[in-house]
Parts: C-alpha cells; sequence; structure tokens
C-alpha cells in the first residue's frame, strides 16, 4: 500500500517539474524575442575641427639616367680610316673619336681657296665674294667627315671599325656624362604649390639602402600633362651631383622631396566624412541655433584615422555632426 502511494507521489513531482521547465523554456523564448527587436538609437557624435602646422613632404620614385646621352653618326659618306675610342674610355668635350675618308672634301677645299688666290690677284671682287662662300661649304664638308665628342663623357659603345662603309647619318658611337644624373618624377597638381627650383630632394637606393642621395629640382617645365589616373601632374626633373659610384643609369629610388617652409592644414576625423556617388564628399556642420548643415568637401587621408581638409566652407572651431541620422539643408 505505501509502495503505491510513493510512485503517485514521484509521478506528480516529475509532472510538475517538466510543467514548469516548459514553462521556464516559454518565457525565456518570449522575452529573448522581445529584446532582440529593441533596437539601440545611433549615438551622436562632435567633433571639432582643428589646425596644425607641418612640414610638407612628398613622395617621389623613379629611375635614373645619365646627364646627357647622345649617339652620333657620320654626316658624310665614305669607308672609315680611323676609329680613335673603344668602349669604357673617357673623352673630353671636342676630342677626335672617328674618321671617314676625307681626300674628295680636301681636293675640293684646296680647288677653291687655289681660285680664291687667282681672284685676289686679279682684283674680281664678285667672283672673290662668291668663293668665300664656296670655301666655308667646303670647309663644313670636310669638317663632317670627322665625329667629335659633343661633351666630356664616357665612350658607351662604339659600333664601328677601320674599313667599314657608312652612309651619311649612321649611328656609330655612343657617349654618356655620367658624372652627373638625373630623373623625373611625377609630382600631382595639388603638391605643385610646394614645388620649385633648386629645392633639395632625399632618395634611396636598393644599390646603397644605408644611404640617403641627395639631389635637388633642376627643372620645371612650363606644361603639364594629363595622367592616366585622371589628374594633373608635371613632370619634374631633379639632378643628383656627384652621385656614389654604386649607383648606375637605368637604377631605381624612392624619395622625398620636403618643402623647407611650414604649411597650415585644417585636420578632421575620417568617421565624420560621407561619401556620395561619384566620391563626393560631405561632412554636417552644427550651426549656432543647434541646427545642422551639410557642406561638400575635398579631404586627403593622412592616416590614423584623420583626413586634411582641402577645400569646403569650413574653419578652424567649426563643430562636426556624425555617427547619427542628421538632416541637412
Amino acid at each position: 500500500m505505501n509502495k503505491k502511494k510513493n510512485k503517485k507521489s514521484g509521478r506528480r513531482i516529475l509532472c510538475i517539474l517538466l510543467v514548469f521547465l516548459v514553462l521556464l523554456i516559454v518565457a525565456l523564448l518570449f522575452f529573448g524575442k522581445k529584446e532582440s527587436n529593441v533596437t539601440t538609437a545611433p549615438v551622436q557624435r562632435e567633433a571639432e575641427v582643428v589646425s596644425n602646422t607641418y612640414t610638407q613632404v612628398i613622395d617621389i620614385s623613379g629611375y635614373v639616367e645619365p646627364y646627357d646621352s647622345q649617339t652620333l653618326r657620320f654626316r658624310s659618306t665614305g669607308a672609315v680610316t680611323a676609329v680613335y675610342v673603344e668602349e669604357g674610355d673617357r673623352v673630353e668635350e671636342g676630342a677626335l673619336l672617328a674618321s671617314i675618308d676625307n681626300t674628295s672634301q680636301q681636293a675640293t677645299l684646296q680647288e677653291i681657296r687655289n681660285q680664291i688666290e687667282e681672284a685676289e690677284l686679279n682684283g674680281a671682287q664678285r667672283d672673290l665674294e662668291l668663293l668665300r662662300l664656296r670655301e666655308i661649304a667646303a670647309e663644313k664638308s670636310l669638317e663632317y667627315t670627322n665625329i667629335v665628342a659633343p661633351f666630356s663623357g664616357e665612350i658607351a659603345s662604339v659600333d664601328v671599325d677601320e674599313g667599314d662603309y657608312f652612309e651619311g647619318g649612321d649611328e656609330v658611337i655612343t657617349i654618356v656624362d655620367r658624372s652627373r644624373l638625373k630623373a623625373t618624377v611625377e609630382i600631382d597638381e595639388i603638391d605643385m604649390q610646394y614645388v620649385e627650383e633648386g629645392q633639395k630632394a632625399e632618395l634611396i637606393f636598393e644599390s646603397c639602402p644605408d644611404e640617403a642621395v641627395e639631389a635637388v629640382v633642376s627643372y620645371i617645365p612650363m606644361l603639364g600633362r594629363y595622367s592616366d589616373q585622371g589628374i594633373g601632374v608635371v613632370d619634374v626633373e631633379l639632378l643628383i651631383e656627384n652621385p656614389p659610384s654604386l649607383i648606375m643609369p637605368g637604377f631605381t629610388f624612392e624619395g622625398t622631396l620636403e618643402d623647407e617652409g611650414e604649411v597650415e592644414m585644417l585636420i578632421i576625423p575620417q568617421s565624420a566624412i560621407r561619401r556620395g556617388r561619384g566620391g563626393m564628399e560631405t561632412v554636417n556642420k552644427k550651426l549656432d541655433d543647434g541646427s545642422v548643415e551639410t557642406i561638400e568637401i575635398r579631404t586627403s587621408y593622412l592616416g590614423e584615422g584623420l583626413a586634411e581638409l582641402l577645400s569646403g566652407n569650413l574653419k578652424e572651431g567649426d563643430i562636426l555632426v556624425y555617427g547619427a541620422t542628421q538632416g541637412g539643408r
């Protein structure tokens, strides 16, 4: 008799526990769903437009070339009678490098000079003036049978041997000046206001990474150009005086062009900027009456979540509102 009562009591307690567990699960689901439908309102944030003074640094890159390089040609036709240089030779400006047969040119010049002497003896003034002009032309023809160095430098290549026959205009010798090197770097139209001739640059080459090589802006062209990226650029020329021996024409570099003066810029947080179609940038400016005005701007990202204001109706001390939906006007 007692065993039956104990069994009934145990079943009753088990049923009560199951009902309680079901009610608990339903309650958790109900309140959990209710809480999940609650949305947190966006937090409105404010930031002040601040001013900062800095030194403008422009990143540059490129490769170096000889300061001067020229491929030389014979300006007359004939057989080569002499080659006076080899590849790698150092020559001075005006040095004789190669010659072709000039027998015909010498004969023509001598004949004209004989005629000049005869005209001087006979007093034929009109003939003498014409002969003087022919003499100048013959001297030029004789000069064109020689190749001379147009500047001091090194012989980079020699494509001629004694006895070869060349037509006028054929390329035969290349001379380069490596005592100085030059490079052309592309400067963005925004940065050109900070660039001027004589300005210093520091270049780093992989061939001598521990040494900063100094260069100067040697030439700024009068015209810019439209780049493949759709912006205006200027091809500025740099000059390296007395480059290290480890740097050769064709070597690449990265470096900086630094403006010696200080530049003032306005800084705003990157998170305050909203971007629309076509890359248009806007911010919400808080007005004195508490309302908000949408301002169209243009910026340059500086890193660390900050941007430089390039254009837009903002000034130091203006308050920007962001992080919540704001109605502009």
